[in-house]
């Protein structure tokens, strides 16, 4: 009777505290389910509140960093060479000669080369086209940054409530300990049992440690990345989208849109070296005195093209069309595998995720005083029963890697295609008015 009393209480301890580290957990995996839904679509009001609550602090830490600074000076250094490349090639000429004889002359003359080939406009079109493959370049290391910070941030939260689960294990399993050892004085637990229990929390203190470990290194990574560990996130998977399966991918995408503008530009570049090395003709304006005459002339020259007509230049020029063509197919393919790995892997993560939060989260509280029951009527003894509570811990930190791998598996792709700095912008934008104007500001 004195043993039942103590394991009840021994057990709704347990309880309590397995409850507080589930709620504690859970709190974050009660967003909807995933929604297939194209990348461009934006989920509803309640997945708005999540984002409402960190992305404005993100975004502003974000565009803080150096690295962004520098994007930004990107940006301008491109608009400048638009406007350097869109000025006059050539200046005009003015000469003054000066002949000493029996009868002096004074020679005053102005010349002006004619861009006849165009030699402005090829370079205006090519500084063009080098400005919008800057931009995409940016562009896409935006999301590939961003998708790397917001994963550091998952990871962080994810740790942290590892740290807070394994600490209130270690916590029940120190109490259990306590108990264990009123029991044996009594006589109602050998002291191998006693061992087993006490192995018991040193294993649980070990799991704390590590966990503490992981979640200090998440801590860190995040801080790199931001320059500060303290940002608020409160998740999103309920905002995953799964794009539209398709076997090409949309050249528009920053991540293929550079590529195919190099194709643009390797054809622009050959126009400009048929421009650079088109023969422009030089008029020329002279007026002489020599003596008491006063004399006028006009000229023009043209370059004669005989020893070097630039074909060879023309033909490398030209060759590059060809390289950039296929490196564009080369991307193209690589991100279309790419494409295709998160089609298959999303889904499934999915799945599994969705099984888990049934399997673990509807029914281990009832395995859980199921187990319990079992113990304390004495139909299983306290080796197995240990054993099991060890299977429903680690079960239950299954969803949190579980959960790191679907924002995985999701960012990677959004980064690596680009797209990811435009979803959160239609997020921001989707924000209720009132704060408006601090998403703006984050931007």
């Amino acid at each position: 009777m004195k043993k039942t009393i103590i394991a009840s209480l021994l057990l709704a301890y347990l309880t309590s505290g397995a409850a507080s580290a589930q709620a504690a957990i859970e709190a974050d995996l009660q967003a909807p389910s995933l929604a297939y839904t194209p990348c461009t679509s934006v989920n509803n009001s309640a997945n708005q509140t999540h984002f409402e609550s960190w992305l404005p602090g993100l975004m502003q830490s974000f565009n803080a960093l150096p690295e962004v600074a520098a994007q930004q000076a990107r940006r301008t250094q491109a608009e400048l060479s638009i406007k350097a490349a869109d000025q006059a090639v050539y200046n005009p000429e003015l000469g003054l000669d000066y002949q000493n004889a029996s009868e002096d002359t004074y020679t005053l003359g102005i010349s002006q080369t004619i861009d006849w080939g165009d030699k402005r406009g090829a370079a205006t079109r090519k500084a063009q086209l080098e400005s919008e493959i800057m931009l995409s370049d940016i562009s896409l290391e935006r999301s590939q940054m961003l998708a790397g910070s917001i994963q550091a941030l998952v990871e962080q939260a994810q740790n942290r409530k590892a740290v807070v689960f394994q600490k209130q294990q270690l916590q029940a399993a120190k109490t259990q300990f306590e108990i264990a050892k009123q029991q044996m004085q009594v006589g109602d637990l050998s002291a191998v049992e006693l061992k087993l229990i006490q192995l018991d929390v040193a294993s649980k203190a070990a799991d704390y440690a590590i966990a503490e470990q992981a979640s200090i290194t998440s801590d860190a990574n995040v801080l790199m990345l931001l320059g500060d560990s303290e940002l608020p996130f409160s998740g999103f998977l309920g905002a995953l989208t799964l794009p539209k399966v398709s076997t090409q991918v949309d050249p528009e995408l920053p991540a293929l849109k550079s590529a195919y503008q190099q194709v643009l530009l390797a054809k622009v570049t050959v126009q400009q070296v048929k421009a650079d090395t088109s023969a422009d003709p030089t008029v020329s304006l002279n007026a002489e005195r020599e003596g008491e005459e006063n004399k006028f002339g006009v000229g023009i020259s043209i370059p004669l093209q005989v020893r070097n007509n630039y074909s060879e230049t023309l033909a490398v020029a030209s060759q590059d069309i060809a390289v950039a063509e296929q490196t564009y197919l080369a991307r193209e393919r690589v991100l279309i595998q790419q494409q295709k790995k998160f089609h298959l892997s999303l889904p499934r993560l999915t799945e599994r995720y969705q099984d888990w939060r049934e399997l673990v989260l509807t029914s281990g509280q009832e395995a859980a005083s199921a187990l319990a029951q079992q113990w304390r009527a004495g139909d299983i003894n306290t080796s197995d029963y240990l054993q099991s509570q060890r299977q429903l811990s680690s079960s239950y930190l299954v969803g949190l890697t579980l959960e790191t791998a679907l924002y995985q598996s999701w960012l990677e792709w959004m980064g690596a295609s680009g797209q990811l700095e435009s979803f959160l912008q239609a997020q921001l934008s989707a924000q209720p008015s009132h704060s408006a104007s601090n998403m703006a500001a984050a931007l």
